[in-house]
């Protein structure tokens, strides 16, 4: 190995905090901000400080040397894009408010870059002109751009952050699933590496378009991701990807039957009138697609998830009705609305319900339900959507066992995105037989920045921050916990790992007490601590390891060759 640079904290530009930032609500953001990692530049925008920075490099690394290792090439490419590719492939208007725009003094528009689909498909189908020319997989490691209506946690949402994004171009679906395989299995290794407990989930694919996709997510209370997993299989998805078997149901029911409910807009005021489960009611939900207003219809227990909604029906722009909307109206009565008789409006439903059952529902006329109304018989569903907000306990889609729900924070995304961008642009080579060939593709993230707060989230304590060995700033915090002689003591272990190709923090900051400095190493969180202190004479000093709490007093000699490989 060779010689690493000694970094002095009394050079280091590092200072920690001992009270919590005012606005921080994640252990990632109050730990990172406190131990000197990173400061707010702006809400949503964070300046990596040189020990956040190390952390972060050090994640590049270890998702840099995968990724080469799959044969993937880097190559870099603006963060400022010209507006027109992203009015091609119809992203200029989808990603609405989260897009950063600006315009050039020339009035042209351009917009900071949130993925690049649209700008590898245009490079590959500059440079690559031939079946012969592929498969190629391109990444980068870049700054990314999203404007967030609320910026929060930290790193771990904000307006600018740090992604690996890469793309695979191969000329048959065959090749695009060895392409996913192999980014799906680097992933893994990558998460390994870096010491990240992790769950590989299904997903949506939502605004990148394509067909299977896959979440990585980190286990943390932290995470803004809700995901499933079976106790009794290997099932496991994000929520928005859980979905519920269409089963007709049998038997004989009753004709409709209106009932007077005065005063019972809401389910609970029904069911409280009625004496029934609210399970055996049915709520219908109105919003408007694009404009158009839609009956959701759900079971009256469950909520309709706004979010799977929106990514089933996307890129139509989904709302919430309001009061004006039922203005000229009379066909809709608010807080009575039934999917019978609602004439041309559009009704989509969970698969819960589903043809043959009954229910208790809104007879479209104030102060009046039906009971009775059946699935098939009194109205027809036009399309079904997985639209629940999913519960604890419900069915898994495998086996049938009760789901277990969890939260975590998505550090990896993959996606088989087939010939969305392709299409869009016209990309083909020249096929085997001589004939153009429409290139397919696969786009792969990772969150770097995420991944440094994910990790956080996952491996501190009560006393600070605690890194793998993979990513940690340096191997060992050498701390002179006194003057003279031991400064002497720790300056010379500190240059005698250095030499040994360790990377090392020395703590050798004057006018303060072993116990600040003490203190502060374990917040920073390297994994050994090596503290030269009262027995510095002797040349003894005390090894701690950061992730177990284990203390031990031993000669300096002893304690090089513990450390140094």
């Amino acid at each position: 190995m060779s010689t690493q640079h000694v970094q002095r904290m009394s050079r280091l530009m590092a200072k920690t905090l001992r009270e919590d930032p005012a606005d921080a609500e994640t252990l990632s953001h109050r730990l990172l901000v406190r131990a000197g990692y990173v400061r707010r530049t702006s809400a949503g925008v964070w300046s990596w400080l040189p020990l956040g920075k190390r952390v972060l490099d050090n994640v590049s690394r270890v998702v840099r040397e995968e990724m080469d290792a799959i044969g993937a090439q880097e190559v870099l490419l603006p963060a400022l894009l010209p507006k027109e590719p992203y009015e091609v492939s119809g992203r200029w208007s989808e990603y609405g408010d989260l897009l950063f725009r600006l315009k050039d003094r020339k009035g042209a528009d351009y917009l900071l870059g949130p993925t690049h689909e649209e700008i590898f498909t245009l490079l590959v189908k500059d440079q690559c002109t031939s079946y012969k020319d592929l498969p190629v997989m391109l990444y980068q490691i870049q700054i990314k751009y999203r404007d967030e209506a609320r910026p929060r946690s930290g790193v771990l949402r904000g307006r600018e952050f740090h992604m690996k994004d890469s793309y695979s171009f191969d000329v048959s679906d065959e090749g695009l699933a060895q392409s996913y395989a192999l980014h799906r299995a680097a992933y893994q290794r990558i998460f390994e590496r870096l010491g990240l407990d992790h769950r590989i989930v299904s997903a949506v694919s939502g605004a990148m378009g394509g067909s299977a996709s896959e979440e990585f997510l980190a286990p943390a209370a932290a995470g803004e991701d809700t995901f499933v997993d079976c106790p009794s299989c290997d099932y496991a998805a994000n929520t928005e990807a859980v979905t519920f078997a269409l089963t007709p149901a049998e038997g004989e029911h009753g004709p409709l039957e209106e009932i007077p409910t005065p005063d019972t807009p809401t389910i609970e005021t029904l069911a409280a009138h009625l004496g029934v489960p609210a399970s055996t009611t049915l709520k219908n939900l109105l919003v408007k697609v694009d404009g158009e207003i839609t009956a959701v219809g759900v079971p009256g227990d469950r909520e309709v998830d706004l979010g799977k909604l929106g990514e089933h029906l996307a890129p139509a722009v989904v709302e919430l009705v309001t009061a004006e909307d039922f203005a000229g109206r009379p066909d809709l009565v608010r807080g009575y609305v039934g999917p019978q008789g609602l004439g041309k409006v559009p009704y989509l439903a969970d698969p819960r319900i589903a043809p043959g059952t009954s229910w208790v529902t809104g007879a479209n006329k104030p102060g009046t339900h039906a009971r009775n109304v059946v699935c098939g018989r009194d109205f027809e569903v036009d399309r079904y959507l997985d639209v629940v907000v999913v519960e604890a306990g419900d069915p898994c889609p495998s086996c049938g066992a009760g789901l277990r729900l969890d939260r975590a924070i998505e550090i990896g995304h993959i996606f088989q995105l087939g010939r969305k961008y392709t299409d869009a642009f016209g990309l083909d080579v020249l096929g085997k037989e001589g004939k153009p060939v429409r290139v397919t593709m696969g786009s792969y993230g990772i969150g770097v920045s995420r991944a440094v707060a994910a990790l956080a989230e996952q491996t501190a304590d009560e006393r600070g921050l605690c890194w793998p060995a993979a990513v940690a700033p340096a191997d060992v915090h050498v701390v002179a916990a006194g003057k003279a002689v031991p400064l002497a003591l720790a300056e010379s272990a500190a240059e005698a790992l250095a030499e040994a190709g360790l990377r090392v923090l020395l703590d050798d900051r004057a006018g303060l007490s072993p116990g600040v400095k003490l203190t502060d190493a374990e917040l920073i969180g390297v994994p050994w601590i090596l503290v030269a202190g009262r027995r510095s004479a002797e040349s003894v000093v005390e090894l701690q390891n950061r992730a177990t709490g284990t203390r031990e007093e031993l000669p300096l000699t002893e304690a090089l060759a513990r450390l140094t490989p």
